[in-house]
């Protein structure tokens, strides 16, 4: 490989990188590209951490022969068969040492003693390299702070000295490139963790202005969890927070998998909106998600009690009203929520829950729009809202045979 092939695959790097080509998809053109150009990689797997709350990182593979598994995600380190590999490998070393670049040369007698060097020599590699590209204090986001890499080859003779010299001049292109496609990742799951899918998207695709906003029409979903303020009082302090995850994991599952979108997460009360091409549509998703929550719920129930662990259940307000859709707050600190009275009503609504002894209470104009062939409903009379002028009649599910 010449200085030529060198500045072409820089530049296709470069530009691959801002048009934001996948990660997998970048480290297999870099490999193809410097193999086509006399470069003998035979196999390459690249790693950079991330951030989300499933997995710590990804790694990505490319093999000049074999069909591979071009992407994977790695857990949490700390336990498990990813730690203890982990621990055995290059680029852990590296990581520890501090150093830049690890070679095994299989040819030359040294021992294979990084994870997966036997299955390498085994399989009639001749050689190994392994990098880190480092960020920078400056340039790191979280765990997000380096950039490694390894290449083995085939070639009877190994890597030759030049070969290790184009892959020095290249490699930080390629992990500049992949830096800029996961940090750009990053923050798509950051925002839609925080915001909820939809919310997230408007914010991405630039609505971020105080005071931009949409007047739309939604079901509105407001849940909490049954007497709370007396488990937090009675119960183990270490169990509070298991118990909060456990129940909004059941709540939030059944809003999204009935279509709605979740925009707030208030202790332990859940804040979400349904829309639909018809009103009917939305307040429809609203009570599938109840459904799907009552079943949630049941096996959640069984169980945390096989495990002798606390339970409860979730209230539930309904409610059908236009809201303000879009970013609240000061100059430098945004919240992209809905707002409006229907938004303190629906509040009001699932407040009522317990004094009633209703785990479904929603409003008339919610229960007018549900098709009465669809859902059976029961009123349970007019009921004074705190901070709303007049009462209002509520509904409730009847009861199932």
């Amino acid at each position: 490989m010449d200085d030529r092939h060198v500045i072409e695959i820089t530049t296709w790097l470069m530009q691959s990188g801002l048009k934001g080509l996948s990660e997998a998809d970048l480290l297999d053109g870099f490999c193809e590209r410097c193999v086509a150009n006399g470069l003998p990689i035979g196999r390459s797997v690249a790693v950079i951490d991330t951030l989300h709350p499933l997995y710590e990182g990804r790694a990505f593979r490319w093999d000049s022969c074999l069909a591979v598994e071009r992407i994977s995600a790695y857990g949490v380190a700390g336990a498990g068969n990813f730690a203890d590999n982990w621990l055995r490998s290059a680029f852990h070393y590296l990581e520890v040492e501090g150093g830049n670049e690890v070679r095994r040369s299989f040819l030359r007698g040294d021992a294979a003693d990084f994870y997966l060097l036997d299955e390498l020599k085994a399989a009639g590699f001749t050689d190994f390299v392994a990098m880190a590209h480092r960020f920078g204090d400056e340039g790191a986001i979280g765990e997000i702070d380096c950039f490694f890499s390894h290449f083995a080859t085939r070639a009877a003779a190994g890597f030759s000295e030049r070969d290790l010299t184009a892959l020095r001049e290249l490699l930080p292109c390629l992990a500049l490139a992949v830096k800029c496609v996961t940090v750009s990742g990053v923050a798509g799951t950051i925002a839609k963790v925080y915001l909820g899918d939809d919310a997230a998207n408007q914010v991405l695709h630039g609505k971020i202005t105080r005071g931009r906003s949409d007047r739309i029409s939604a079901a509105l979903w407001f849940s909490d969890l049954a007497n709370f303020t007396h488990i937090s009082d009675t119960v183990d302090p270490e169990e509070i927070i298991p118990m909060l995850n456990d129940y909004a994991d059941a709540v939030i599952s059944s809003v999204r998998e009935a279509g709605g979108e979740v925009l707030k997460l208030m202790g332990d009360g859940t804040l979400a909106i349904f829309k639909g091409q018809k009103p009917s549509d939305a307040c429809l998703s609203a009570l599938k998600a109840r459904t799907l929550l009552d079943k949630r719920l049941s096996d959640l129930t069984a169980q945390r009690r096989i495990e002798g662990r606390p339970v409860t259940d979730v209230y539930l307000g309904l409610h059908m009203g236009d809201v303000f859709y879009g970013n609240i707050g000061s100059k430098d600190r945004l919240d992209f929520t809905v707002i409006g009275p229907a938004v303190n009503e629906v509040s009001r609504i699932v407040s009522l829950c317990r004094s009633l002894q209703r785990k479904v209470l929603m409003s008339a104009s919610f229960a007018a729009i549900v098709p009465s062939t669809q859902i059976d409903l029961m009123s349970i009379g007019q009921h004074a809202l705190r901070g709303v002028n007049r009462a209002q009649e509520l509904f409730t599910l009847l009861p199932t045979l």
